[in-house]
């Protein structure tokens, strides 16, 4: 039987009103991902096929055609593999979508649903010693708004090891800066922590317009003209104060800092300072404590102190020769050759 034209229109649209926002409640960026994802798809399978995207039926998503978009992320686009997996996952979960609403091609989703993920080597954590942090806390100007802006939103990042999505949606309602001093961030999968506030935070961030004269319904962190800030825009920011930071420790400029690199200086110093794993994971609002304990493979300080105590343990001590001098009826001897 000949599919309707619009069967694919139709289940796309229920997929993302019905099943992701009604069913599974899913998070809006959890939305645009899916978005993106199918977006892209849809486009690459209309130019493999030469036609138009109003055109594409059900019996377009083979798993022949799966397999060259990921290779095409990769391979054209440039994706790693950490995000054509992240794109195979939004797939994978379209298909078994499909696999309930659409029996008759069942079979050709199940074979898509086979494949597998391809295998990524994982990163060693970047992250940044508080050495490092301070100096680059140290060059926005506080006597201007926007100085006093940068600062309070690099503290706040590195205080709390928050992502750049959950500081940008803190609003002055998650705030309480009396005792105890705290925010409530709004993190993945619609999981809310608290994290506490170290004073010169809930001091820096008093300070700021938004959040001394605005309602308590209002973002925290705004740019010049007032709207909330974006992501670029917290990424710009850091990379300022990077390079001006950069005269004083050139070795910055050799380095890739982003806004999590951070997160993760937070949980290093965290782990530094001995706090349980089981607490950071709580802090910076990991799913699974594994996430976590990249940090105690990535932290070289961690590493020192263990090489060291285990040299003490071993209880090897360095030889100390002492310099060879010839006897002097040595020397006689070899003179009266």
């Amino acid at each position: 039987m000949r599919q309707p034209k619009d069967q694919l229109l139709c289940l796309v649209a229920s997929f993302f009103r019905d099943h992701l926002q009604r069913m599974c409640g899913v998070s809006p960026h959890t939305v645009r991902s899916y978005h993106d994802t199918l977006r892209l798809l849809f486009i690459f399978l209309a130019d493999d096929k030469r036609c138009s995207v109003a055109n594409l039926q059900l019996v377009d998503l083979h798993v022949d055609a799966i397999a060259r978009f990921l290779t095409h992320l990769e391979s054209q686009r440039g994706n790693t593999v950490a995000t054509r997996n992240s794109r195979f996952a939004a797939i994978r979960g379209f298909c078994r979508y499909l696999v309930r609403h659409d029996l008759s091609n069942a079979d050709q989703y199940q074979r898509i649903l086979a494949l597998p993920s391809k295998k990524a080597k994982i990163p060693v954590v970047s992250y940044l010693e508080p050495e490092d942090v301070r100096i680059i806390l140290d060059k926005p100007d506080r006597k201007t708004a926007s100085g006093l802006r940068d600062y309070a939103l690099l503290l706040f990042l590195y205080n709390t090891g928050a992502r750049v999505s959950e500081a940008l949606a803190v609003r002055g309602v998650d705030l309480s800066l009396q005792q105890p001093k705290q925010v409530r961030l709004h993190g993945k999968g619609k999981k809310d922590r608290l994290c506490p506030l170290w004073r010169e935070t809930a001091l820096a961030l008093q300070r700021l317009p938004a959040v001394r004269d605005a309602n308590p319904g209002d973002f925290v962190f705004l740019n010049l003209h007032g709207e909330p800030l974006t992501r670029d825009g917290v990424a710009y920011i850091l990379q300022k104060y990077v390079a001006m930071a950069a005269k004083d420790v050139p070795a910055l400029r050799r380095r890739k800092i982003t806004p999590h690199t951070l997160r993760h200086g937070c949980a290093v110093a965290l782990l530094q300072a001995g706090v349980d794993v089981t607490v950071i994971r709580d802090y910076l609002g990991h799913a699974s404590i594994a996430t976590t304990n990249r940090y105690i493979t990535t932290n070289l300080q961690m590493k020192r102190d263990v090489l060291e105590a285990f040299w003490r343990r071993a209880g090897i001590s360095p030889v100390r020769a002492k310099p060879w001098k010839p006897k002097p009826e040595l020397l006689s001897f070899l003179a009266s050759l």
